[in-house]
């Protein structure tokens, strides 16, 4: 796919080394970012299989959608961390390393001497950071969690889905919130060593940052005495504000913000302008409370009318709304088309499209290098450290790497 060459710049983190012994999605999303940014990822692997989520899947040229999405631009590394040798050669890493990342089963960590403030006192200079189910102290610390485990324990799933049944948000939603904020808590930690000469440990924890996404509805429930309830497509707490179905089948989802969208709405879409001043319908809350009306009057509305039409006129009339695309109907969206979004990426014996990283700065190239095969840079990354050739034989014959 053509797309217009920018005049490289150094990028921000390039300089910045970073070590990470990382498996499924929270940690490795948030070190692609690092490495987006053009910092060096050594990511560290078991010799053989390597992080677990290499094997979630096969859909992507033999591999892992999973892997694809959170690895490229990263060296992997093969070792064996329960054999002092393996340990010899990670502390060799560290040891010239600005970011160690990782996001071990509870208590692994401390158990290699790995923790956080082990590291702190041999390496003053590194920041540590751990990324955890339900965090590192208290009573949960030693509980495994996984992504849906911890959307339960946040209460997400009971606020998604339709009233007759509950439903896990479909895409891995605690680890990435986990991996932005690990992302964002060590860029964080990285200026304040820039600027004051101290480095800080970063902890995060799967529940606590899907916990602060969840502040919304834990404010609506403290304060209403209830939660907001599960409406599919339906916004719990706005209306109208969901999808519809129009004449042809297709659903549109619409949404009012305000009052002038409101009037607008029944002026123009609904020709119902007398329901402007209708009490049932006055404000927000009177909207919400009269849902079910509401919904008929709409829905009506829509029937009289296919998918195309309905946009237009909400368009026209400055109602926001959306058709309810299909994934492969997001891949062809023209919005990524028509902003040069994608990119290609190499796998190992293939190329993928990638989308590029969200935030853009002025005048900078995104880094999008290959995403590594299982222990791809083991020998050069060694080579670098002072191992002979004799070294790695040795190690690989001992399964050392």
């Amino acid at each position: 796919m053509q797309h217009q060459q920018r005049e490289h710049q150094q990028r921000p983190l390039e300089g910045i080394t970073v070590v990470s012994i990382e498996q499924a999605v929270a940690a490795p999303f948030a070190t692609r970012q690092l490495a987006d940014l053009g910092a060096r990822v050594i990511k560290i692997e078991r010799p053989g299989d390597g992080d677990f989520a290499r094997r979630y899947d096969t859909t992507v040229h033999g591999h892992s959608s999973y892997f694809v999405w959170l690895n490229r631009s990263k060296e992997s590394l093969t070792l064996d961390l329960k054999d002092e040798r393996g340990q010899e050669i990670l502390h060799q890493l560290l040891a010239d390393a600005d970011v160690f990342v990782q996001n071990l089963a509870p208590g692994a960590a401390d158990r290699l001497g790995l923790g956080a403030d082990a590291l702190t006192a041999r390496y003053p200079r590194l920041i540590p950071c751990t990324v955890s189910g339900y965090g590192t102290s208290g009573p949960w610390a030693d509980r495994k969690a996984y992504d849906l485990l911890v959307q339960c324990q946040t209460g997400l799933v009971s606020l998604t889905g339709s009233a007759d049944e509950a439903a896990r948000v479909g895409v891995s939603v605690a680890d990435i919130s986990a991996g932005m904020y690990a992302y964002s808590g060590i860029l964080t930690a990285l200026f304040a060593r820039a600027t004051t000469g101290v480095a800080r440990p970063v902890e995060v924890s799967l529940f606590e940052a899907l916990a602060e996404w969840m502040s919304q509805p834990a404010y609506y429930t403290q304060h209403s005495g209830s939660q907001p309830p599960r409406v599919g497509t339906q916004h719990a707490t706005i209306a109208p504000y969901g999808a519809y179905t129009a004449s042809d089948g297709k659903d549109v989802l619409f949404s009012i913000q305000n009052e002038r969208e409101w009037a607008a709405l029944c002026q123009e879409f609904l020709g119902r302008p007398e329901l402007i001043d209708d009490p049932r319908f006055a404000t927000g809350s009177d909207r919400v409370a009269h849902r079910d009306a509401l919904n008929a009057i709409v829905t009506e509305r829509f029937a009289r009318s296919d998918a195309a039409d309905i946009m237009k006129v909400l368009e026209e009339i400055g109602v926001a709304n959306a058709g309810v695309n299909s994934v492969a109907e997001f891949l062809d969206h023209p919005v990524l088309e028509g902003r040069d979004r994608w990119r290609e990426v190499a796998v190992p014996g293939a190329t993928v499209q990638a989308l590029l990283p969200p935030a853009d700065l002025a005048g900078l190239t995104a880094r999008m290098d290959p995403v590594p095969a299982v222990g791809e840079h083991t020998d050069a990354i060694l080579t670098a450290l002072g191992r002979t050739p004799a070294d790695l034989a040795a190690l690989r014959a001992d399964s050392v790497i």
